[in-house]
């Protein structure tokens, strides 16, 4: 049997959006430190570069997933650099505090074309070139999206990634022929860049890690490397039985 500890990604090329923080960050590391050649996709230069530092399977990417055409450049810079594409991590996402009563078009736009539109698209443009029989979808959504959540204001970004969900299991099924995998990684809340994506201060956010940590069993938040075993270890020829699955990484807040 294969050797869990010594299987790796080696020859296989992978495409991760949203890496230059966090969880894409520690995501594209995590493939690249197990052999990977990865794109990882960002808006901002000088996050790639960091995540790139040091990891020279890591190509970086400046772009925008939700950009008109982007999921074509993003694709075909990956077929340029290393001629396949294995599998493709739809992290990139973006929250904004939309409570209702005050849900602002701009906002409602903004998260709709990042947090569900970019990964569809993208799907679609990497469908043709991924790897018969071993292509590998994984979507990044949220246990928040599973269940009610008190705190408000997050319900639309939980609402698309629950969207994003429902896709992951119509895909695992339409795909399933042709042997492509697609699955799912639900976070829970991750200490990594938490509330700065949300326009908080400092005060608001340390308020929000205080009542978020209430809503785990397990007492603490989330590392983002906690979330990336768990991204890559679903992309593993040895999980090749396992699709249309969404795997809970969140402390177990879906339960508590």
């Amino acid at each position: 049997m294969t050797d869990m500890t010594t299987a790796n990604f080696s020859g296989r090329a992978v495409i991760v959006t949203g890496g230059g923080t966090g969880i894409g960050r520690a995501t594209a590391r995590t493939f690249a430190e197990q052999g990977a050649q990865v794109l990882v996709v960002g808006r901002t230069a000088a996050r790639l570069a960091e995540t790139a530092a040091d990891a020279p399977g890591i190509r970086p990417l400046t772009a925008d997933v939700s950009a008109p055409g982007a999921a074509e450049l993003i694709v075909n810079t990956a077929m340029e650099a290393f001629g396949r594409v294995d599998v493709l991590v739809n992290n990139a996402a973006v929250v904004r505090q939309t409570p209702l009563g005050d849900i602002r078009r701009e906002a409602v736009e903004e998260m709709l074309a990042v947090n569900l539109l970019a990964p569809m698209y993208l799907t679609q443009a990497a469908l043709p070139r991924l790897s018969e029989n071993a292509g590998v979808v994984i979507n990044v959504s949220t246990a928040i999206g599973q269940r009610g959540w008190p705190i408000p204001g997050t319900e639309l970004y939980a609402a698309l990634k629950a969207a994003l969900d429902t896709l992951t299991r119509s895909w695992a099924v339409q795909l399933a022929p042709r042997g492509v995998r697609v699955a799912g990684v639900a976070p829970g809340p991750i200490a990594t860049g938490i509330g700065h994506h949300q326009g908080l201060d400092a005060e608001q956010i340390d308020a929000l890690r205080t009542t978020l940590i209430e809503h785990v069993p397990l007492g603490r938040l989330g590392r983002a490397e906690e979330v990336a075993f768990w991204i890559t270890q679903l992309a593993r020829p040895e999980a090749a039985y396992t699709t249309g699955a969404v795997l809970p990484v969140d402390g177990g807040a879906l339960v508590g």
